[in-house]
């Protein structure tokens, strides 16, 4: 049985990749009843008479997927944050990595419209690009001025599924048609009256860039924490996860329990106290959906 990649998922059919052959194609009624569903990134097996009539027969193992935007078998996430229209949100670009920490991805940082930023605003920003590498991860400041700050990217791009994600109105597409601008996807500049940018991303498609494929998503403003626990949200703090064997008791969560060495780190300086605030509000907000249900 021949078997493809799903690259694109629109109105009830998905669109399965088989080397240069493009084949739609809708899923078994059993994949209901299972309640299993395809999703762009999927490996599939597929059974077509033609490239306009198929149906997926079989679902191959995943290692890994997503949500919101919902994607399998991603191997980075980058994370796009605009500097300013919509503002630079430490709070929600750490709710972004936390999930894609839970799914074993790997996140890049993108800080866009870093050419809207005065002296200050600019400093700002670079501080805390240097926090995020020191705990390790990989971010770069990107203008519509800096064509490197795009280049950059294209050999990290080869031979892998990546997903743009992030709020509406940040830049992804543009991002994306600066990669590889026959895209020509349709940018919005932000709603002056609602703060935010127009959903001008609809579906979820794997585009062809370089060797690579790149998913441009519907962007999103909310992260909810429905299938982390409150014992393993630590782990998705990488600063905090190599000191939780240094606490001193087993279950730590490093509130306010004694003699523990997340809580000195942050004393000390060696964890940003900012980081430190989101993990306790992001705790809370585990324990208030537990009460609730």
């Amino acid at each position: 049985m021949p078997n493809g990649l799903i690259v694109k998922s629109l109105s009830g059919f998905y669109y399965v990749q088989d080397e240069d052959s493009y084949i739609q194609c809708r899923g078994r009624g059993l994949f209901r009843k299972q309640k299993r569903k395809p999703l762009v990134g999927d490996r599939v097996e597929y059974e077509a008479e033609n490239n306009t009539d198929g149906y997926i027969m079989e679902l191959l193992e995943r290692k890994n997927e997503l949500v919101r935007p919902p994607i399998a078998n991603v191997d980075q996430v980058l994370l796009v944050f605009s500097a300013l229209e919509p503002d630079f949100s430490t709070l929600l670009l750490d709710r972004f990595l936390v999930h894609i920490e839970a799914s074993g991805i790997e996140p890049v940082i993108l800080i866009s419209k870093m050419d809207l930023v005065d002296e200050k605003q600019e400093a700002e920003i670079r501080d805390y690009a240097l926090h995020y590498e020191a705990i390790g991860y990989r971010v770069r400041l990107t203008s519509k001025e800096d064509e490197q700050g795009v280049n950059w990217l294209l050999p990290d791009l080869d031979d892998r599924i990546s997903v743009v994600a992030g709020q509406s109105g940040v830049g992804k597409s543009s991002l994306l048609n600066a990669l590889k601008p026959n895209l020509q996807i349709e940018t919005d500049e932000i709603s002056t009256h609602l703060g935010r940018g127009k959903h001008t991303t609809r579906h979820v498609e794997l585009l062809s860039i370089g060797s690579g494929l790149v998913a441009d998503t519907p962007g999103f403003s909310s992260v909810e924490f429905t299938e982390i626990e409150a014992e393993d949200l630590g782990l998705y703090f990488p600063e905090i996860a190599t000191r939780i064997p240094d606490c001193k008791f087993r279950g730590c969560l490093h509130t306010s329990e004694p003699k523990c060495a997340v809580k000195d780190a942050v004393q000390d300086g060696t964890i940003q106290s900012y980081r430190y605030e989101h993990y306790l509000s992001f705790l809370e907000e585990i324990h208030q959906r537990k009460r609730r249900y």
